[in-house]
């Protein structure tokens, strides 16, 4: 795998520069650290009022509620039903959550965070180490204001000179393992995720079960202490990881910021660098903003290139390599990415994608934020990583790359038929409105040639050749599709009625595997999936075509075929 671009660091002498902001990390890209604080810190006192005031309730005025009142029979019944091996078991789960346990995975965890990556995960190791001191203070407040007894019965452990009230094992094991899950459910990727993630919930409940068999709390106890480590989950993770967070308005000093970065710096200069943007979607605020993140990543003086009309990216693109760029940042559009990414197929030039459009497809893809500062601040602290493109041509269509996705019948009508006032109102549902008018559009007959294999005669309401199967709003329409395993994806739609889309929907959510993992049902239901290298699809009569988004008119022919690694594109750290 190539290196990642080099993002340098820089210094800056007061002396010399009074007043200017020391450029260590964009203010473009400010996350509003004090306000962070500020919140959690709010957030948490409302956490500790609201657990202290229900313990105050249960061992106040509601003790004599149902079902407080059958607390100690639960109790009974765990104790009545211990046996060695069961308390032994008990031990092992009941140890999870100790406070020695919990520190020391805490800490190997957030040094491996900082440390094994190749690029350090901060903001992954404060969210953890927060979250798990935060439910111990939250943990401290409550057993100082709730004064509970233990369960009336035969304890394993030593009692330890706290309230019963919340079981303080349960919550640092929610707070750590909850924590753990979050990280790997939202950080990591593979099959394996849902699995692992699955385990980390798990430990928890766990843990609060053996505590009740244990003799060592009441079942409202074990209750407080998932809420409470619940609540600092949710308060630090929202703070910490979340990253809908709107960039701080570019400074009135930003050029004196980038001019006394530049100057201070003393590395060896990057390569040139040129930004693409599509004027319609990226104004004068949003091009300083992304002048100032490239200035604090060591890209100084980037030429910016407009599109237009009649050179949606292509010229630019190709001018850019002429004059040596070992950089471009395109900023619009799937149609404007995908313009842009024909130009620099097989180049070796790297591709930095600042989503500005309504699909955005490959930037949600590539796992970077949709806001055009964080995405290229995300790009420029990543990697390098080769990518497919699709090629794709047809009758009346000249051989192009797309970078996302291809297709014919429905889709394409549904693109054709959404206007650009509905999509700058509403966004990407402007598309599922239209597509809902589509719905009745009649089925045509298909041929269909893979790889030179026999022909495939179908009857079809939509063709999709995918690189990328992921959608707007997470509709997996191509599950399998990858944009680096060397293949394309073909997907069939045919469903009849209301029954056949359901069918439809439940294969999208539930693909069947087939070889090598893949989505497959070829036996001429609702939805069929099929690989090729390279696909030959003849129609029996004109349908709507579309490429990345974009209507290129009606045909009965489309030749795809993929090239494999064609694009460089900087992918975000943990992406690849």
């Amino acid at each position: 795998m190539p290196t990642a671009l080099p993002a340098r660091q820089t210094g800056i002498d007061d002396e010399q520069h009074p007043g200017v902001s020391r450029p260590g990390r964009s203010p473009a890209l400010t996350s509003g650290i004090g306000h962070a604080a500020v919140r959690i810190g709010a957030l948490t006192v409302c956490q500790a009022g609201l657990l202290t005031g229900f313990g105050l309730l249960i061992t106040g005025p509601a003790r004599n509620w149902w079902p407080l009142t059958v607390e100690d029979e639960v109790n009974e019944g765990f104790e009545r039903i211990r046996t060695h091996a069961l308390t032994s078991a008990s031990l092992i789960g009941s140890s999870a959550g100790n406070t020695s346990t919990v520190v020391g995975i805490t800490l190997l965890v957030c040094v491996g965070l900082i440390l094994v990556p190749r690029l350090p995960r901060w903001r992954e190791a404060i969210f953890l180490s927060v979250a798990v001191s935060l439910q111990s203070l939250v943990f401290l407040v409550i057993t100082e204001s709730v004064d509970r007894t233990r369960p009336d019965v035969e304890r394993l452990d030593a009692s330890p000179p706290t309230s019963s009230y919340t079981s303080g094992h349960t919550g640092a094991a929610t707070a750590l393992y909850g924590g753990l899950a979050v990280l790997v459910l939202s950080r990591v990727r593979g099959p394996w995720r849902r699995i692992l993630g699955a385990v980390f919930l798990l430990i928890p409940l766990l843990v609060g079960v053996a505590r009740l068999y244990r003799g060592m709390h009441h079942p409202t106890d074990v209750a407080g202490g998932l809420l409470n480590g619940g609540l600092s989950l949710l308060i630090v993770g929202r703070a910490v990881l979340a990253d809908d967070y709107a960039a701080a308005p570019v400074p009135a000093n930003a050029a004196q910021i980038a001019v006394a970065a530049t100057e201070a710096r003393v590395a060896e200069p990057t390569g040139r660098t040129t930004v693409i943007v599509n004027p319609t979607v990226t104004g004068p605020a949003v091009r300083d903003t992304l002048r100032l993140v490239l200035a604090q990543h060591g890209r100084e003086a980037p030429v910016f290139a407009e599109t237009t009309a009649e050179d949606p990216g292509a010229g630019q693109a190709a001018e850019a390599v002429r004059e040596g760029a070992d950089l471009v940042v395109v900023c619009g559009g799937d149609g404007t990415v995908r313009t842009v990414a024909d130009a620099l197929a097989g180049t070796g030039v790297a591709l930095a994608v600042v989503p500005c459009g309504t699909g955005n497809l490959l930037a949600r893809h590539l796992g970077l934020p949709l806001d055009p500062a964080k995405a290229l601040h995300a790009a420029l602290t990543g990697a390098p990583h080769r990518l497919d493109l699709g090629r794709l041509e047809g009758d009346g269509v000249a051989a192009t790359h797309f970078t996302a996705m291809s297709g014919a019948g429905l889709d394409a009508a549904m693109l054709e038929h959404t206007s650009d006032r509905a999509k700058s109102a509403v966004g990407w549902p402007a598309y599922v409105l239209a597509g809902l008018r589509e719905l009745r559009s009649p089925r045509t007959r298909l041929t269909v040639s893979l790889d030179g294999g026999p022909v495939l005669r179908r009857s079809v309401r939509m063709v999709l050749l995918a690189n990328i199967g992921t959608v707007q709003g997470g509709a997996a329409l191509v599950p399998a599709a990858r944009p680096d395993d060397g293949l394309l994806d073909l997907a069939l739609y045919d469903p009849h009625g209301p029954a056949g889309w359901l069918r439809a929907v439940r294969v999208m959510l539930r693909p069947s595997s087939g070889a090598g993992g893949r989505a497959r049902t070829g036996d001429g239901g609702p939805v069929e999936f099929f690989t090729f290298r390279r696909a030959e699809l003849r129609f029996e009569s004109p349908q709507p075509r579309e490429m990345d988004g974009d209507p290129v008119g009606a045909g009965r022919r489309l030749t795809a075929e993929v090239v494999p690694g064609a694009l460089t594109v900087l992918v975000p750290a943990g992406s690849e």
